[in-house]
């Protein structure tokens, strides 16, 4: 008896509805799916392990941080509104899968992208560029847009059968939520970006460490989300908290052996954290500033409390007042 292989589609889900779907549309039709999806400082796969449990799909996650790096400080196509390089971001996370596809057992990709959804990353020529550039030309399936695009050779050699694809395009997302309704699928994110290089302040933040540092690990990036960013020259950039979750992240973030640490020694306010530290005239500064954000009063002296790679001290310094240092925020 011959056993003919059963075929496997390897999958890009972000966790939302349309990633969702394009699985169970290709599980229908007997076929195996798996998923790939992938972490960086920019965004999780909280949204996609999620979905793997509530869907039965095995799911594989992969911190891509070390090949995202280069690519996003000169990304070919270049960004998009803001720090965003969404073709070639595409186009690298199908390189990884299909990097993938032999360790997997799998026979193409697939992902939920739907040809319109997005003006600019998802139109006719986007979608091409992504296959083109991700070294894995014509092994990309878009089962929810299939119908209005090339075929593939997938369908062609009746491993996916391409009538029971679909033809999704534009930004209407009413096919989808019937197409859910007919799953069953409830439980799914907002069609919402998870992406911080979308985020107007956090990109503005990541542009001005990139013009300032060389190299940037990721516990920097993960600062760019808390407190107020004030670069006080080219070498010294100090974070303030903003509140009591700023001033946790900047605990949880600061490198004993690398960063300065200060808060007033007996007066509520903010954490304030110096990545790389400083030498005593730049402490002395963000100490002023610290204190300007805290509750003293303008004028009176403040005691602080200085932690560095050098020790622990306390200095006296006199506030600057928060609205003094407003050139100094990075937006």
């Amino acid at each position: 008896m011959i056993h003919k292989k059963k075929v496997k589609g390897l999958g890009l889900c972000s966790g939302g509805l349309d990633s969702i779907l394009a699985a169970l549309v290709l599980r229908e039709q007997g076929i195996d799916v798996c998923w790939i999806a992938f972490e960086t400082p920019f965004f999780s796969a909280d949204k996609a392990r999620k979905a793997s449990i509530n869907n039965g799909i095995p799911i594989i996650v992969k911190d891509i941080t070390e090949r995202y790096m280069p690519m996003l400080k000169n990304p070919a196509c270049g960004y998009g509104k803001n720090m965003n390089p969404c073709m070639d971001c595409h186009a690298l996370m199908f390189r990884i899968a299909g990097e993938m596809m032999e360790e997997t057992g799998s026979d193409f990709l697939f992902s939920g992208e739907v040809r319109g959804q997005r003006p600019m990353s998802q139109n006719k020529n986007s979608l091409r560029y992504v296959e083109k550039n991700s070294g894995f030309d014509g092994f990309i399936l878009r089962p929810l847009s299939a119908k209005v695009l090339p075929e593939t050779f997938m369908e062609r050699d009746g491993m996916v059968d391409r009538e029971r694809l679909y033809g999704f395009s534009g930004r209407s997302r009413k096919p989808q939520m019937a197409m859910a309704k007919r799953f069953g699928v409830t439980d799914y994110p907002a069609p919402a970006g998870g992406c911080l290089l979308t985020d107007e302040g956090y990109a503005a933040r990541l542009k001005d460490l990139f013009d300032h540092q060389e190299n940037s690990e990721p516990s920097e990036m993960d600062l760019l989300s808390y407190g107020r960013h004030l670069r006080l020259d080219e070498n010294i950039k100090i974070i303030v908290g903003r509140n009591k979750k700023d001033n946790e992240n900047l605990l949880r973030l600061y490198r004993q052996d690398r960063d300065a640490l200060l808060r007033m020694k007996s007066i509520p306010g903010p954490q304030v954290l110096i990545p790389n530290s400083c030498g005593d005239e730049g402490i002395a500064k963000a100490a002023s500033i610290c204190a300007g954000y805290g509750k003293t009063s303008e004028g009176e002296p403040v005691e602080i409390c200085v932690t560095s790679p050098e020790g622990q001290k306390e200095i006296i310094v006199f506030p600057i007042l928060s609205r003094e240092v407003q050139d100094f925020l990075i937006p």
